[in-house]
């Protein structure tokens, strides 16, 4: 695609927020150099249900592509030199370390700027770079029962629910490639760098934005949980899922009366939308005990020729059957260099009517370090002393 064509990016990140927004950047063509510790990434060896693909995990390979990769120990001082020596020549660096690490690789803001007054400096972190949390871990989970969303998720009937995915590490990613974008944006008017930070609490806030300022304008005795069957508290019926014969359906924006009409549930009928939000639990109640009695595809067919807004409630096997996911090319096949397959998740968007494709497939650790340093004017025999000294690891 080459919307990024020339950009330089610098990544130090680690297991999914800042890889994947790494990734996103990638996607859009910018030159993403990944360094990784002599050992590689720890997300290379944990994560992802478990499962591996060419030996590396699916935690690594879903946000890695479109990245070339160089193995440094920063503890030594030659691999800290070659680092600071991709960051001199870098428009944007990436670090997603807790928030002194990078300082006390003396590869800080500070020091960064000094080195490349133009850098965009950009740091993500759990909670922020300072405040009562900074020394905490900041992980997904953590994060999802710290801002409400785990709360908010799941009825008044179930316990706390935390999302199915890492929601907030997606999300932040996405937050963090975007503020990137912005500095890009300044840097290339202005030629002046930045120091972007985002956090994982902020994000998550980010994403709850109409349920938290519903919450906090409205009346508090309501609470946050939803009633049985309803999406989410601040939803009115009909609007969540309903179990069928043979599945769930989702039944999305309607009105009682139209609703009742297609079940031929006279009460549900004579509702009005007052009642969607006043008596939701009797509504969804007289749903349920008709939606239950027919099947998902019965259920579809009917509403779909009434115009009612509904959708099956799918798993991952039905999802790649889909025809509109199929349409999208939202699925994308890429060869490792062990040879496998990996079915990846393409990019979300699409620019002059084209999704951007998959230019490196995740690479081995180490894969370009030869080609980065000699980039930066390393000749071969100083190369092959760094590898032998270990401040740097090749792929085999």
């Amino acid at each position: 695609m080459g919307m990024l064509d020339g950009v330089k990016i610098v990544s130090f990140n680690h297991f999914m927020l800042g890889p994947l927004a790494a990734q996103n950047l990638g996607d859009l063509g910018a030159d993403v150099v990944m360094i990784e510790p002599i050992g590689g990434a720890f997300q290379r060896q944990w994560g992802g249900g478990n499962t591996f693909v060419g030996g590396e995990s699916v935690a690594f390979l879903v946000a890695n592509r479109n990245k070339r990769s160089i193995a440094l120990d920063l503890k030594l001082d030659a691999g800290r030199d070659i680092a600071l020596a991709l960051m001199k020549d870098a428009d944007v660096v990436m670090e997603n370390f807790r928030p002194d690490i990078m300082g006390r690789l003396g590869l800080g803001w500070e020091t960064a700027r000094a080195a490349n007054p133009r850098l965009i400096f950009a740091s993500a972190s759990g909670w922020g770079s300072s405040g009562p949390y900074v020394s905490r871990p900041g992980q997904d989970l953590l994060i999802q029962a710290r801002s409400g969303l785990a709360m908010i998720t799941g009825s008044k009937s179930a316990p706390p629910t935390p999302v199915g995915v890492s929601a907030t590490d997606h999300h932040g990613g996405v937050v963090f490639a975007s503020a990137i974008l912005a500095a890009l944006v300044r840097q290339g008017r202005t030629g002046k760098g930045a120091r972007v930070e985002v956090d994982l609490m902020s994000a998550a806030l980010d994403l709850q934005q109409e349920s938290i300022v519903a919450h906090l304008n409205g009346p508090r005795e309501r609470g946050i949980r939803s009633p049985e069957h309803i999406a989410g508290w601040l939803y009115q019926a009909p609007y969540g899922f309903y179990r069928t014969t043979n599945g769930h359906i989702a039944i999305s924006i309607c009105t009682l009366e139209l609703l009742g009409t297609v079940l031929e549930c006279p009460e549900l009928a004579a509702m009005t939308e007052a009642d969607g939000w006043e008596q939701r639990e009797e509504a969804t109640g007289l749903i349920q005990d008709v939606i239950e009695g027919d099947s998902t595809e019965a259920w579809c067919d009917k509403f779909e020729a009434h115009a009612i807004w509904h959708a099956p409630v799918m798993g991952y096997d039905a999802v790649v059957s889909d025809p509109q996911i199929r349409h999208n090319g939202n699925l994308v096949k890429s060869k490792l260099a062990s040879g496998e397959t990996v079915t990846l998740v393409a990019h979300a968007a699409s620019y002059d009517g084209e999704r951007p494709g998959v230019r490196l497939a995740p690479q081995p650790i180490g894969a370009q370090s030869r080609e980065i340093l000699m980039e930066l004017g390393y000749d071969g025999a100083r190369i092959r002393q760094l590898e032998s000294d270990g401040a740097v690891a090749m792929a085999d």
